[in-house]
């Protein structure tokens, strides 16, 4: 396999609605579904939920 089947670049948007974006790699083996995760947005100036776009 790839490298980059086993572990794609993704892009986690703040639900927020500030447009802040992180990139980061997931395992598509452990996290067959979208990724969400609690992280800083600068913009809104707290944690929040992040999304995998696609």
């Amino acid at each position: 396999m790839a490298r980059n089947e086993i572990r794609p670049v993704v892009r986690l948007r703040s639900t927020e609605g500030t447009g802040y974006t992180y990139v980061t790699r997931k395992s598509r083996r452990n996290d067959p579904g979208r990724l969400e995760l609690r992280k800083y947005d600068a913009l809104a100036r707290r944690h929040t939920l992040f999304r995998e776009e696609r």
